[in-house]
């Protein structure tokens, strides 16, 4: 037994304990205290483990942000299984491939996603069972009459091993399980309850999708505080200004272009009165323009990755505009050069960092875990650079994991870029990021086509949208005679961006 081991269910517990009555988590018209959403974990994971669920077995949920799904983390820490929640945006070629890699004990999907799951793929025969959250038609079977008929829950374990996967984009084009611990997890929520002063008084309004890191993390900042989390399927502004003025909100967290709705849809901001924490990404322009509108709040800028659980660099954005915050209290961060070799201040380099949130590794790719780990530190393949105070600025993706960011999501060029070259009149293609008004940043292709061929532009941006998740698309595609070339032959992508950014 862990006597050191501090687990999701030990917080859960202490917050039935010392909060019981109070309101841990808000969907529409539903309201679970503290000591309800203990006994609805209880339930889940006595369930769960009637279908032969334990420890290291992965679960796949595929699904909107639910009741359902927020008491599914907390059955999965109860039994040491794996819950590798999807990106529902995905295509279904990706989430094939997810659900391959995986290879979860059960799938469980609300009635909007389970479609995905009734088409024949042999990456779905290991699958034992699939469960609807809000019911379904075969192969799915209700989660609540699974619920209902279950017997008594074991105990919970108190050696838990990875908790949550979580594929990111790759490097090379397929999605990497990253591997994340509820002690690193709750590390990375300790951070923010710190860094932000929560506590059992705060209302996180968190319309992030739980398949998300930042929206998990959000998620469980407040948990950890004893405090409600508000939580909604998907964001829609006019819809959220309404919430936060009804619940007081307090916290929320998002990407662009989320919050500039967010503004636009509140008037004379009286009814985000209530905000005090606001983080994520997003331009200097909305952040000053949410300063203004909401002065007594704040807006914490922020680096971090799913490998990290989370955010490890924080900082009001007023102290020092235009960076990225300085280390948080469980985060080791530093820049190296490419011989790991730690750079001095002002210098850019890679953005490593050691700490308790740092991920488990990759799921069965050691080769990989091993070159990210080297010399004891995880290295991100962010470029950045400390000031003399201390705080981070960052600095783009290294060239060898070059990463274009829409909204929040990440996108590799690698994934689109192969997209592209699947496209008959597409002979060869380079994808890279752009500045963007309304999603921070936008996806540029460079195409050369065919001897011969024939395509628009439009056509080609559809083409891919058919292929990959719509959000990976092109927002600007550009048709060329021909792309520079090294002495070499390889195609000059820093000469193809530096002439088409």
């Amino acid at each position: 037994m862990g006597l050191r081991t501090l687990t999701l269910i030990d917080v859960v517990k202490r917050n039935a304990a010392l909060f019981g009555e109070r309101t841990a988590f808000v969907f529409d018209a539903d309201r679970i205290s503290h000591a309800d959403y203990l006994r609805r974990v209880e339930r889940l994971a006595a369930a769960l483990a009637g279908l032969g669920v334990g420890a290291g077995d992965r679960i796949a949920v595929l699904s909107n942000n639910n009741a359902e799904f927020v008491a599914l983390y907390g059955a999965a820490a109860w039994l040491g299984a794996v819950l590798t929640p999807i990106n529902w945006r995905l295509s279904t070629e990706e989430i094939a491939y997810i659900v391959g890699d995986a290879a979860p004990k059960l799938v469980i999907a609300d009635q909007a996603n389970q479609d995905t799951f009734r088409r024949v793929r042999p990456e779905f025969a290991a699958v034992e069972n699939f469960i609807g959250i809000d019911g379904g038609e075969a192969p799915f079977q209700p989660l609540a009459r699974l619920v209902g008929d279950a017997g008594a829950a074991p105990q919970p374990t108190q050696e838990p091993g990875t908790f949550v996967m979580i594929h990111t984009a790759a490097v090379a084009g397929r999605p990497r399980g990253a591997l994340l611990s509820q002690a690193g997890l709750l590390a990375n929520a300790l951070q923010g309850v710190a860094s932000w002063g929560v506590t059992e008084r705060d209302v996180g309004y968190n319309a992030l999708p739980l398949f998300h890191v930042a929206g998990l993390n959000l998620l469980l900042t407040c948990l950890y505080a004893g405090g409600t989390s508000v939580v909604v399927p998907r964001f829609e502004a006019t819809r959220a200004v309404e919430t936060i003025g009804a619940e007081r909100a307090t916290m929320f967290a998002g990407f662009a272009p989320m919050l500039g709705t967010l503004l636009d849809a509140a008037g004379d901001g009286a009814r985000l009165a209530s905000l005090r924490v606001v983080t994520g990404l997003d331009t200097p322009e909305t952040i000053a323009r949410f300063e203004t509108l909401c002065p007594s709040a704040r807006f914490f800028a922020a680096f971090g990755q799913t490998e990290t659980s989370g955010f490890v660099t924080t900082a009001p954005y007023r102290e020092r505009p235009g960076s990225a915050g300085r280390p948080m209290g469980l985060s080791a961060v530093a820049i190296v050069d490419e011989a790991d070799r730690a750079l001095p201040i002002g210098e850019v380099g890679e953005i490593v960092v050691r700490g308790p949130g740092v991920f488990d590794g990759y799921w069965n790719r050691l080769d990989d875990t091993a070159a990210t780990f080297r010399n004891g530190w995880h290295h991100t393949g962010d470029l950045g650079a400390f000031d003399a105070d201390g705080y981070l600025w960052y600095r783009g993706r290294s060239a060898a994991k070059e990463l274009i960011k829409p909204g929040g999501e990440n996108v590799y060029p690698a994934e689109v870029e192969a997209a592209l070259k699947a496209h008959p009149a597409v002979a060869d293609a380079v994808v890279f990021g752009v500045a963007d008004q309304e999603w921070g940043e936008a996806i540029k292709a460079v195409c050369v086509l065919q001897p011969g061929a024939a395509a628009t532009a439009q056509e080609i941006i559809d083409f891919v949208a058919g292929r990959i998740a719509r959000y990976k698309r092109p927002k600007h595609l550009a048709i060329v005679a021909e792309l520079p070339r090294r002495d070499d032959g390889a195609v000059d992508r820093a000469a193809t961006k530096a002439l088409h950014r």
